[in-house]
């Protein structure tokens, strides 16, 4: 039986579209044997699971490794995802932080993830947030599901409500803090295989120049706001002075967050 080293060798040369391919065949052998990475990185001598291979071609194939494992890492907190959820990114961390630093001492009472997803944002925020209680809003009955399952693994069931919607429709508020990160990729702009063919098309393409959803929330966050509160967005790369116009148009004072990588990746309104 093929040891776990020379397993993981022959699983990353498979995956050479991928930036981080050893890592992706870490976390997969790590879940053929039911333990975490940590753990199987301290021994590589182990034996690999046949059904391990099975998931190498799974991979092969570019399906998202989330999907594979049906789980992924997020700030603190290991959510469920799978098809119909968009897959929680490390990118997105920089909404958690940005907002933890503004209001740092201060937490809201109430808190709005408009596109929630699996949870992914308001979770986050609500394990930091012990006293806060948090709406999550989706239009897609499959990202809601995983939700709610997340937000009971996580017991954080009783201050998370999550409820199906087309964005801000319906709801009154106000919000003391309101996260956000909506589709903003353009129809055209290329993607690789792994993001176009798996993840909900609905969760990353806002129109042409990505910036439709944006002209939608814009007003809407001011209307949902409450005094004294923020918004924190997430945009892309190059969108940062657009939807700052927007935001601006509704009276807002924008500050710029980076991420890890130093791209413009999250707009704070307030």
């Amino acid at each position: 039986m093929t040891e776990a080293r020379t397993a993981l060798a022959q699983a990353a040369e498979r995956f050479t579209f991928s930036p981080t391919a050893r890592l992706d065949a870490e976390l997969l052998l790590a879940h053929a044997l039911g333990i975490e990475r940590n753990v199987l990185l301290l021994d590589l001598t182990r034996p690999v699971p046949d059904d391990f291979w099975s998931l190498v071609e799974r991979r092969a194939r570019q399906e998202p490794v989330a999907y594979i494992t049906g789980t992924r890492g997020f700030w603190t907190l290991d959510l469920m995802v799978g098809p119909g959820a968009l897959v929680p990114r490390v990118d997105s961390e920089t909404l958690i932080d940005a907002a933890l630093r503004h209001l740092k001492g201060r937490p809201p009472a109430t808190l709005l993830d408009l596109g929630t997803g699996p949870g992914t944002l308001l979770l986050a925020l609500l394990d930091e947030w012990r006293d806060t209680k948090g709406l999550g809003v989706d239009r897609s009955a499959e990202a809601l599901r995983y939700a709610v399952a997340n937000a009971q693994a996580c017991g954080l069931a009783d201050r998370a409500r999550f409820v199906r919607g087309d964005w801000a429709s319906g709801l009154t508020g106000p919000f003391d803090c309101i996260v956000t990160n909506p589709p903003y990729i353009g129809t055209a702009e290329p993607l690789s295989h792994e993001v176009r063919d798996y993840e909900p098309g609905t969760a990353l393409f806002a129109g042409s120049d990505g910036l439709d959803d944006y002209r939608l929330l814009a007003p809407e966050l001011r209307r949902l706001l409450a005094p004294g509160g923020a918004a924190v967005i997430e945009i892309g790369h190059e969108q940062a002075e657009a939807v700052t116009a927007l935001l601006e148009a509704q009276n807002f004072t924008v500050t710029l967050h980076h991420d890890l990588g130093g791209r413009p990746r999250a707009l704070l309104a307030h």
